[in-house]
């Protein structure tokens, strides 16, 4: 299902979710402008290689930055064009009303806290991954999670696939978000059940699902403080 546009009003600019929105993509285009030679030493720097994480944690010799800022720093990579705008086009469907509803200093940090549960989630099941994991989608994943809390009756205007065509409907946001939960989940077990999961490639589903459950909380938290400090 490919989400359109929603029905629920902001009453502020999405400044902050702009902001994330073009921040990704100009780390994108210098990702792709980089020299060939040089582009495997970028992804090896600034992508979160769980293993070497793991390693650094139990005291093995490693960087800080290369072993722990990477669960930030690759939180603003992409894998590709569709990686890239699949990703953006989420956050800008779901981050405006989040951000509406807890400003932007809260929003921004929701944002960055549920990417950095999402790459923890990803090194909790795959300590022994060295494959590097880079993309926005556990810190997206998180503001979809504080969206299915707060606006779980907003409808959604979607594209749902059916048989050969493509037919749109407007659905609940809480169908579409538990949909996408579950199906991240059982990706998510159907990987780990893989037989060499220290090669394996492809999508991080559980930094989606830690990403989604994390923001939850958050919001509630972030909501909170919102209402006490008003």
């Amino acid at each position: 299902m490919i989400p359109l546009w929603d029905n629920v009003p902001r009453k502020r600019f999405p400044l902050v979710t702009l902001a994330v929105i073009v921040a990704n993509c100009a780390v994108f285009l210098r990702e792709i402008t980089v020299p060939a030679e040089q582009a495997g030493m970028v992804i090896q720097t600034f992508a979160l290689i769980p293993a070497r994480t793991v390693g650094y944690l139990v005291g093995e010799p490693g960087s800080f930055n290369t072993s722990i800022l990477t669960l930030l720093t690759s939180m603003f990579m992409h894998g590709g064009w569709m990686h890239l705008i699949g990703n953006m086009w989420f956050l800008w469907i779901y981050g405006d009303n989040v951000e509406d509803r807890i400003g932007y200093g809260r929003y921004l940090l929701l944002y960055l806290a549920g990417g950095l549960a999402g790459g923890a989630a990803h090194v909790y099941f795959q300590p022994d991954s060295a494959v590097p994991t880079l993309g926005a989608s556990g810190a997206i994943a998180a503001v979809m999670g504080a969206y299915l809390i707060t606006f779980p009756k907003a409808r959604i205007f979607t594209l749902v696939p059916l048989l050969i065509f493509l037919v749109r409907w407007e659905l609940p946001a809480y169908v579409i978000l538990i949909y996408w939960l579950v199906l991240q989940t059982f990706s998510g077990v159907a990987s780990l059940a893989a037989a060499d999961s220290s090669m394996q490639g492809g999508v991080a589903w559980m930094a989606h699902v830690g990403g989604f459950l994390a923001g939850i909380p958050l919001m509630l938290l972030l909501r909170s403080q919102r209402r006490s400090g008003r």
